[in-house]
């Protein structure tokens, strides 16, 4: 598919066209997550979004290696340089193994970024498991004048750098001794950031090197894990904006001055989630993992509320939002079933570069979704798109002359890709826990039912059907255009 992309270059500040280094493959790394407690909602706006890109990417022809890494050492509590090992930390307070720490987190994020509809990245490198690579890195920026050995610590010298803040926009001369935290005697300048650290006695996550038992700094693993399997150069480095300054900075002065080439060409970052207005932390008490979503919300619908706003833009959560984007989803589902009742497969295959233009044009709606995404992947006005294709679809399925079986089976195909594939809101069979294959027919029976009762004023079992209904996750709601319903967990 022919298709140019632009997209927000956090480096230059900018919307450029995409022009990936080979013309029909892409290297895309995405910051993972650290493994020491449930992923929150902040995790699935991050995720979703790049999940989405990663996507669109294919869905436009593509080949793409999607890189993102698990962070199971070496993140210190402060973000920087100083406090303690948070998965480290994690482990002592429930006197288990750090490694034990890893493997539950890790499993429980996988099982919330599964139940959102998120695929695997090709590659999801572990920390510890490339700790070769990162000290040989830390040696090449010793031997090259870029970092400094000081009490068993390696730490960067971003005096070196002087392109250091090119991302941020911050300056090293405004990297006041005290701005972030306090200043080690042993640093040459307030700015430098440890590559490697010294492990002091007790510390249980250490690896010999040739500066002494330590474990690497946390900016040095993303550089060493993204290089190793995108190479020196690479095209989309993507991660949330509180991880621009100091993580992603660093990361660019260390494999820039390890290599002497550019690393990344193309930044991106997602916005936070915000509650009522406020970032969302432990501290302000409005945190919210997803798992706790998930028991108030069906995961595709926190999924399709994600992607209601822009990946650049603030996301408010609030439980309210979440209901009245389940809310618009359904419509889309509702047209879907009613569609399905028509013809007796789910689709066909479909070329988009011949769409029909009667009786709804799938070809003007296709254009407005494609020039959404290809707009910096812009899924709020592709899914305004698909919803302005609902209105003409269901004026048809409204009208006396019945939709042709050809017809319901392209508008399937339509919505399956582009909703389905592309978006992710359409989930599968297993995604949704196989539930919707095997209800519509008898929750449709049962909604005819409870039609016929009130037709014959027979209300006791209209609203004995409703709360029956109810009581399985099964909402029903009577609207200008009918009953539809929608399956909560």
């Amino acid at each position: 598919m022919n298709t140019e992309i632009f997209l927000y270059n956090s480096l230059t500040r900018r919307k450029e066209k995409f022009t990936p280094i080979q013309p029909d493959r892409v290297g895309i790394y995405v910051c993972g997550p650290t493994v020491y407690n449930h992923s929150h909602i902040g995790h699935g706006k991050s995720y979703v979004s790049f999940d989405v890109i990663v996507r669109f990417l294919r869905f436009v022809g593509y080949k793409v290696l999607y890189v993102q890494n698990i962070t199971d050492v070496g993140h210190l509590t402060d973000n920087a340089d100083e406090g303690d090992d948070k998965i480290e930390n994690e482990a002592k307070k429930e006197k288990i193994n750090p490694m034990e720490v890893v493997e539950t987190f890790m499993r429980s994020y996988f099982d919330d970024m599964d139940r959102l509809g998120i695929r695997r990245p090709d590659i999801s490198p572990r920390a510890t498991g490339h700790i070769m690579e990162q000290i040989e890195l830390a040696k090449r920026l010793v031997e090259k004048g870029y970092a400094y050995v000081a009490d068993g610590n390696v730490y960067f010298n971003i005096a070196k750098f002087p392109e250091y803040g090119k991302l941020s926009g911050r300056k090293p001369e405004d990297l006041m001794a005290g701005a972030r935290v306090d200043i080690r005697s042993e640093k040459k300048n307030p700015g430098d950031f440890a590559i490697w650290k010294k492990a002091e006695a007790g510390h249980i996550m250490r690896w010999p090197s040739p500066w002494g038992d330590g474990f690497p700094g946390w900016h040095l693993e993303c550089s060493a894990m993204s290089m190793k399997y995108l190479g020196d150069t690479f095209d989309i480095h993507g991660g949330g904006i509180d991880n621009q300054f100091p993580h992603h900075e660093c990361e660019i002065a260390q494999s820039e001055a390890a290599s002497g080439k550019s690393f990344v060409r193309y930044w991106l970052h997602n916005n936070m989630v915000t509650s009522n207005g406020l970032k969302m932390s432990k501290s302000l008490g409005n945190f919210v993992t997803l798992k706790d979503a998930f028991k108030k919300h069906d995961p595709i619908t926190l999924r399709f509320f994600i992607l209601q706003s822009h990946y650049r833009s603030p996301l408010d959560y609030s439980d309210q939002s979440v209901e009245g984007a389940g809310k618009g989803l359904e419509r889309l589902k509702n047209v879907l079933r009613q569609l399905r009742s028509i013809v007796d497969k789910s689709g066909t295959e479909i070329d988009f570069d011949n769409l029909p233009e009667e009786p709804v044009n799938l070809r003007r709606y296709f254009s407005e979704w494609l020039t959404a995404m290809s707009d910096d992947f812009n899924s709020p006005s592709a899914i305004a798109a698909l919803f302005e294709m609902l209105k003409d679809v269901n004026s048809l399925l409204s009208s006396p002359n019945p939709m042709s079986k050809e017809t319901a089976c392209t508008i399937i195909s339509f919505i399956n890709k582009l909703a389905g594939e592309v978006l992710g809101i359409i989930p599968s069979e297993d995604q949704a826990g196989n539930r919707e294959s095997i209800e519509p027919d008898l929750v449709n029976l049962l909604i005819q039912l409870r039609a016929d009762a009130r037709r014959n004023k027979n209300f006791k079992l209209a609203d004995d059907i409703r709360s029956e209904l109810q009581k399985i996750g099964v909402i029903i709601e009577d609207n200008k255009d009918g009953t539809a319903y929608r399956i909560v967990r």
